[in-house]
């Protein structure tokens, strides 16, 4: 599974914007009328409920649940409650629509886009992670569809609310989902920001990523991450023995995989990945150099940092069993050659997502889906803008926008991994990419629109609002 199953990290992206600017400096408590307070307003859409308020200043942030139903197809066969979060800033400003693809964070946070636009953000929990599962869970219905629908119905429950421009956004399995939600849903958004965005077309053609470990970074870095790792599997029976201390003192348990020999094999076959995926090039003077006169402590050292050992056990697989599960069934996942380790050290390979699933749930693959997905991408994108890391694994089989796009884009920023940005991009690439947003979300104002390289975000940076989070608990996962 591991061939889709990197996508880790979830990064934030929303919009807002300076246009009216006096009245965006306050959350506003009340509507444009005047009358009625945002928290009211919210609670009268049906099916809203609220868990609670947190504070923060020129924001009110809320976190909710909504009723969705678990087949959009069949409504009357049951609903679950879906988790959402209400960054309110001005119902006059625009609105960017954030989703990880995986747990929506209940701590105030504002995605890169939201902060271009100076605008509010609303943020979706991924259908069938936990608690916005269905009691019991029928899994056939966690699919790319039922994702986009949840969010369609979203909108139009909060579109009569907030008013002005939408644009969806998100990173990794984020960018994916805000991918699809256009794909089905075309005239909700008016534009979109898929950063680092995996596209997986044909899951069984997966030289790309083998050619991007090729020649990724320096031959002094590559042949040091490749060191590692192969002394990691010559030195699989000493390190295993740890490995097996580690899991009783953190009570590990690997009934899932099915075995801590798989486990450990699964962690070190991540290794390479999950440096590139989250660490600079200037982050090798870290990995040891010379490999095979390294100490146990120092290989284990080296690969527990990068992958993590507790990542196969079913403790870190419980969390990620609805990504795996789509990952092995729709999204696909790659695999990768290992050229400098030889046969005999690599008793599985990189295992496929069944084996991270557990084996109650039924699973079947639908190779047409991302097919699907690709060819409207190419011919029908309008307003899309993709951005990705140079040096990011997951960028190695990208979205590609053809003739038949329109006010579509593809930018990849240099020497950047998974935490790809718009500020990242080379200033040419970062001010276009910028005033397009602000153009979207219809907040660009002249000198922008006459200029597009004098755009620049209307919000101020806030490090504790913008922190961007990098989850780095999976190596499988975008």
């Amino acid at each position: 599974m591991r061939k889709a199953l990197r996508w880790l990290l979830a990064l934030t992206v929303l919009i807002g914007t300076l246009g009216s600017a006096g009245a965006a400096t306050a959350a506003d408590a009340t509507g444009t009328d005047g009358t009625t307070d945002i928290k009211e307003r919210l609670l009268s859409i049906p099916g809203m409920s609220l868990v609670e308020e947190k504070p923060y200043t020129g924001y009110r942030f809320f976190v909710l649940n909504y009723t969705q139903p678990v087949d959009h197809r069949k409504p009357s066969k049951g609903t679950f409650q879906q988790r959402i979060t209400v960054l309110h800033k001005d119902i006059a400003r625009p609105t960017v629509f954030f989703t990880s693809g995986y747990n929506v964070s209940t701590t105030p946070r504002r995605s890169e886009p939201t902060q271009i636009v100076d605008g509010n953000q609303v943020s979706l929990e991924y259908r069938f992670f936990t608690p916005s599962r269905p009691a019991p869970a029928d899994w056939s219905k966690l699919d790319i569809w039922q994702a986009a629908s949840d969010q369609h119905r979203v909108f139009k429950a909060l579109k009569g609310i907030y008013g002005k421009k939408w644009i969806s956004t998100g990173g990794s399995k984020g960018g994916m989902t805000a991918t699809y939600y256009e794909r089905f849903y075309p005239r909700d958004m008016d534009g979109v920001v898929a950063y680092v965005a995996p596209n997986d077309v044909v899951n069984k053609e997966d030289s790309a990523y083998d050619r991007f470990f090729a020649r990724v970074g320096t031959e002094e870095c590559r042949d040091r991450l490749n060191g590692v790792q192969r002394e990691a599997l010559v030195r699989r029976e000493p390190l295993e023995k740890k490995y097996a201390a580690y899991a009783q003192d953190n009570g590990l348990t690997f009934t899932t995989i099915g075995s801590l020999d798989k486990a450990y094999e699964a962690t070190v076959l991540d290794y390479v990945w999950g440096f590139w995926q989250y660490s600079r090039l200037s982050d090798c003077d870290q990995i040891p150099a010379d490999a095979k006169n390294a100490t146990d402590d120092e290989i284990w050292n080296s690969v527990d940092t990068i992958s993590g050992f507790s990542a196969y056990a079913d403790q870190g697989l419980t969390t990620y069993t609805p990504y795996y599960y789509q990952a092995g069934t729709q999204l696909g996942a790659p695999t990768i050659r290992f050229p400098h380790i030889e046969k005999q050290y690599i008793r599985y390979g990189y295992q496929p997502p069944r084996d991270f699933v557990p084996r109650d749930i039924p699973m079947k693959f639908q190779p047409s889906a991302m097919r699907d997905v690709d060819t409207w991408v190419r011919h029908n994108a309008r307003q899309m803008l993709f951005v990705y890391g140079q040096n990011d694994p997951w960028g190695a089989e990208p979205f590609r926008v053809g003739k038949g796009a329109k006010d579509s884009y593809v930018m990849t920023a240099p020497g950047m991994n998974h935490g790809a940005n718009v500020a990242g991009l080379v200033p040419e690439q970062k001010a276009l990419a910028t005033a397009r947003i602000l153009d979207w979300a219809g907040v660009a104002t002249s000198s922008v629109q006459a200029d597009p390289q004098a755009a620049k975000p209307l919000a101020k940076f806030d490090a504790k609002l913008d922190k961007r989070d990098m989850h780095r608990e999976q190596m499988l996962r975008p």
